[in-house]
């Protein structure tokens, strides 16, 4: 299961129940922290192919010693920031050519996708 932290923002001498103020308690996850040759080995296999699925990714878990949700998570937050880049890549080139870039849904979109990373450990 995933490794959670105390309850966030209550009394631990308060008395548990469905009574109590606030309601039921909220657990914090545990963000994982990758060792240094774990980040180069994905960054690696990130560059080889942005979308890591089935035994290849199972293999790749086993590997660097983490789980396949980790490896999971991992994929598609950096394929967020994969997306980040190329977007701002995209209009440095274009302010270089005087194009005005408009607001596009495009950049909305990135926006939202940051806030729906997932950082677990299990």
């Amino acid at each position: 299961g995933l490794e959670l932290s105390h309850c966030v923002g209550t009394n631990p001498l308060a008395p548990a129940g469905p009574w109590r103020s606030g309601g039921p308690c909220k657990m914090k996850r545990v963000r994982t922290v990758f060792k240094p040759e774990q980040l180069e080995r994905l960054e690696q296999e990130f560059l080889k192919q942005q979308y890591m699925v089935g035994t290849e990714r199972v293999d790749l878990a086993a590997t660097l010693h983490l789980t396949e949700t980790q490896v999971k998570v991992w994929f598609q937050n950096r394929r967020i920031k994969w997306r980040k880049q190329s977007m701002e890549q995209k209009a440095a080139k274009l302010s270089q050519f005087g194009v005005i870039q408009p607001a596009t849904a495009d950049s909305t979109d990135i926006k939202d996708h940051e806030e729906d990373t997932v950082d677990v450990e299990l």
